[in-house]
């Protein structure tokens, strides 16, 4: 069976006149009449009835009718799409965020605008670290991160950078202790002797470094007596007593009860959001997002 015939059956079918078929088709009518003689034999059924005043469907062309009305959109669709993709405007993009990132506003607002723009483009997210995807973009097994390394970071060879969010930072405490109730920014060097709760180390969440190099630069180095594996985690620490914690300000959003928080009053107290590529092996699709960001968000390169 052929596509061919397909077509050539649809519009008989549509038209019940082998005569207006093949001018709907552009083609002599001889041709037509043997490429569905051919289908015919081939099914071994009768599709038509026909008689010299009229053309009837049977029911074996009834039942053939939808599945073929079907593969010839599927075939259409399938070549809107290559020719989408050819332009970079169909296809996937595998992205990669941290985290925090669903919690800021410029996420939710960037990807309905990417999706309204190029709704043929799949995207196809992964929560991962920053050291997770930095290392994911050099391997090419991701496209686009959207990460938050520390304030000193630099892209290394091969990778692009764009800010795309400024996230201030905040000092979440517990609801009861005694510098929660006031107004104001807190001044890192006022939280020397408190205890800390950090994201762990080794997880490669650059919040982490950030943290410490602030607490350096206040001139302590912080008493961190428990970490957690993710950021949110460390807020269920801090509500349950065990320290105080430095976080992206989105981290209030959480809402955890028996947990306050108060803006940090440093100099370098905010954690900025990248989008990195690389531009080396980006394709048509990440371009597509990179230009929708830099409408949405209004990001420079880092």
């Amino acid at each position: 069976m052929e596509l061919r015939q397909l077509r050539y059956f649809v519009a008989v079918a549509e038209e019940l006149s082998f005569s207006r078929a093949a001018e709907r088709l552009n083609v002599s009518q001889p041709p037509l009449s043997m490429q569905i003689k051919a289908l015919e034999e081939e099914l071994g059924a009768t599709l038509f009835n026909r008689t010299r005043r009229r053309v009837e469907i049977t029911h074996a062309g009834v039942l053939l009718l939808d599945s073929a009305r079907k593969a010839l959109g599927e075939l259409r669709r399938a070549a809107e799409v290559v020719a989408l993709s050819a332009k970079g405007e169909a296809g996937l993009i595998r992205l990669g965020f941290t985290g925090s990132v669903p919690m800021l506003d410029m996420f939710p607002r960037l990807m309905r605008a990417f999706r309204d723009r190029y709704p043929e483009i799949g995207i196809e997210l992964r929560h991962m670290s920053t050291a997770q995807q930095l290392q994911a973009l050099l391997d090419e097994e991701l496209d686009i991160g959207i990460l938050r390394p520390p304030y000193y970071f630099q892209a290394g060879p091969g990778l692009v950078a764009h800010r795309i969010w400024r996230d201030e930072l905040a000092v979440f405490l517990p609801a009861g202790h005694r510098l929660a109730g006031a107004d104001g920014p807190l001044e890192l060097a006022r939280l020397g002797s408190e205890t800390f709760v950090s994201v762990a180390p080794d997880i490669g969440c650059g919040m982490y470094d950030h943290f410490m190099t602030l607490c350096s630069e206040a001139g302590f180095a912080p008493r961190v007596v428990q970490h957690a594996r993710e950021l949110g985690s460390v807020l269920g620490l801090v509500a349950a007593g065990i320290g105080i914690a430095i976080l992206p300000e989105c981290y209030v959003r959480i809402g955890i009860s028996d947990v306050a928080s108060r803006k940090l009053g440093e100099p370098g107290a905010a954690s900025e959001l990248l989008l990195a590529v690389k531009p080396q092996t980006a394709s048509h699709r990440v371009q597509r997002f990179v230009d929708i960001a830099r409408e949405q968000c209004g990001m420079d390169l880092a």
